[in-house]
């Protein structure tokens, strides 16, 4: 990363890419948290994909809130199109970005700025690195693409935590977690190889 931070761009956009649970949000906090410390406040600022989740109410009305958090379950094109903001970065404009709050299990719209000042975008999601539309453009919007693996027995644990403290019972939980998010981690498994670097999470 340092090549691009020592470049004369004016806004940076690096991807944090991975399966559901592997630590993407934690990197990403971690990895913005630490530019701002060393380059000043407007250094960096994280910027999840999961803003862009469909409300309940219009996956309940496509048939889709059983799939939730599959790649047909997000406004992607919205998603795209706020990547085209963001690199743009024009002066005095601050772009609004969507964040995904667990506890309402809902999006909430305009809840992260973007001043121009911000030199790096940290941008982390399941499906940054999808080859297929309309994720397709994602890609090379990205100057840099991290991929974050971990074990599969430490995700899904944190899967079912995760299902467990939105209410689902243990029996629920389970499915949820080998139905949906595992299906969807297996297609986020076969986009690995488009990262840049592949950073592995130790297991425990």
């Amino acid at each position: 990363m340092r090549p691009l931070l020592d470049s004369n761009r004016r806004r940076i956009l690096v991807g944090i890419a991975g399966p559901p649970a592997a630590g993407k949000s934690t990197l990403a906090v971690s990895l913005a948290d630490a530019l701002r410390r060393e380059y000043g406040p407007d250094a960096a600022v994280a910027v999840p994909m999961d803003g862009f989740h469909l409300a309940n109410a219009e996956l309940e009305r496509l048939g889709l809130a059983n799939r939730k958090g599959a790649p047909e379950t997000f406004d992607a094109a919205g998603f795209v199109h706020l990547l085209i903001r963001l690199r743009a970065a024009h002066d005095g404009e601050v772009v609004y970005a969507p964040e995904f709050n667990r506890s309402l299990n809902e999006s909430i719209g305009s809840a992260i700025p973007v001043p121009a000042s911000v030199r790096t975008v940290v941008v982390e999601g399941n499906y940054l690195l999808v080859p297929h539309p309309p994720w397709a453009p994602v890609r090379d919007l990205l100057d840099l693409v991290l991929y974050v693996d971990a074990p599969a027995p430490t995700r899904i644990e944190a899967l079912l935590r995760r299902q467990r403290s939105r209410g689902l019972d243990g029996s629920a939980a389970h499915d949820w977690v080998h139905r949906s998010d595992e299906a969807n981690a297996a297609l986020i498994a076969a986009t690995r190889d488009r990262a840049d670097r592949v950073l592995t999470r130790p297991g425990g």
